[in-house]
């Protein structure tokens, strides 16, 4: 039996929830895509079919080519929740985190990150406290887009000085 076609994203917020046929919930990872089968909370399945990768976040509506659609959501994650004892300190850490192109979350006054035993020694270093947690990934997109989803992205652009 083929899958169902999901065909684009609608951002949360923008399409009526009430036309969702399905749920898909899925980790970070799985929410850069172009084209992937996943199977949803239902038991069903679909085939993710874009005409380039899109970042999906949570209360995205996948819209089906047969009509309706699938309603996505952030999946649960095991992260490190980093807290400071006052506010500049926060900034601070948040600064060192942006210099390395970490995937970060700003989440009030903690940032989430996942679990990296180098990041981890250095935040420690500064100061951090840090607290294993269990929630959705929703890390910034960063200022040169969706791009930022590995320590070690390569660059394509040269107009701003690594510091690493």
């Amino acid at each position: 039996m083929p899958h169902a076609r999901a065909i684009a994203v609608h951002p949360a917020g923008s399409w009526p929830e009430d036309a969702a046929k399905d749920i898909v919930t899925v980790d970070f990872d799985d929410r850069f895509r172009r084209r992937k089968i996943y199977l949803t909370d239902g038991g069903g399945s679909f085939l993710l079919d874009l005409p380039e990768a899109t970042v999906m976040r949570d209360g995205d509506g996948l819209e089906l080519e047969a009509g309706g659609f699938i309603l996505l959501r952030a999946a649960a994650e095991d992260l490190v929740s980093v807290t400071a004892d006052s506010p500049a300190k926060l900034l601070r850490l948040a600064w060192h985190l942006g210099n390395r192109h970490l995937p970060t979350e700003l989440d009030g006054n903690r940032i989430l990150i996942r679990y990296d035993h180098v990041i981890i020694r250095m935040l420690e270093g500064l100061g951090a406290t840090l607290a294993k947690v269990r929630a959705p990934f929703n890390p910034e997109g960063g200022a040169y887009g969706e791009h930022n989803r590995l320590p070690a992205h390569p660059h394509g652009h040269h107009d701003h000085d690594h510091h690493h």
